[in-house]
């Protein structure tokens, strides 16, 4: 077989696929998951937010929406823009005071943008659950609270359940089922908007709201 032959035979031939070996992700976190339980996850997220000045209240079912409006007056708010049809925006609109205007986002961005980024002073979102590890919330923008709502105000509230603090972002993806589906733009938000100039001079409010407020809501009896 002259050497021309040989080579169109192992080119001929069938390419046999190389097996890959996917790492064992499972067993990684398995063993070196910490044994904490929801005051300790609770504990380690709040020291990860406020090392970057993020705001934080202890709240519960009952009280939440009181303690927001009380903070909202004590920084001069007048309006604040919370979700359509959703159990959280509901509640604090039972207990609004006339001098704090609820803005429900209930209509297309082009008709109201003016509104929203020069008239809204702060917006209310409900966090999907937290990341212990890096002080992370999670946000998963919905229809009823779209991704602007926690972009263009100056100042965000949340409202998480400790109860949804994970240790970290693997527990957070495997125990709400992120495969199953996820929205465009779900978001790991880990202090208020922040940016640096080339001499370091922080600034915040550059990108996004300059002041997170998170409101901690504990069960009854379960406070950290």
């Amino acid at each position: 077989m002259s050497a021309r032959e040989q080579i169109l035979s192992r080119l001929r031939q069938p390419l046999v696929a190389a097996q890959h070996v996917s790492p064992d992700v499972a067993g990684w976190f398995g063993a070196h998951r910490r044994s904490e339980d929801v005051a300790q996850r609770t504990a380690r997220l709040r020291a990860a937010l406020e090392a970057v000045h993020t705001e934080l209240h202890d709240v519960t079912h009952d009280n939440w929406s009181s303690v927001l409006l009380q903070v909202a007056a004590v920084k001069g708010l007048r309006q604040i823009l919370i979700g359509t049809n959703t159990p959280h925006g509901a509640q604090l609109q039972a207990c609004q005071t006339d001098d704090i205007k609820l803005i429900p986002y209930d209509r297309p961005i082009d008709s109201w943008q003016d509104l929203l980024f020069d008239g809204v002073d702060a917006s209310l979102t409900l966090a999907r659950g937290a990341v212990a590890e890096t002080g992370s919330l999670i946000l998963w923008p919905t229809p009823s609270e779209p991704r602007l709502m926690s972009l263009v105000p100056s100042i965000h509230f949340v409202l998480l359940d400790v109860d949804t603090i994970h240790e970290d972002f693997y527990a957070a993806m495997t125990a709400e089922s992120w495969s199953a589906g996820m929205p465009t733009n779900a978001l790991l938000v880990c202090g208020p908007s922040k940016t640096a100039d080339i001499q370091q001079t922080l600034a915040y409010g550059a990108h996004g709201p300059k002041e997170l407020v998170v409101l901690l809501r504990n069960t009854e009896g379960s406070q950290a």
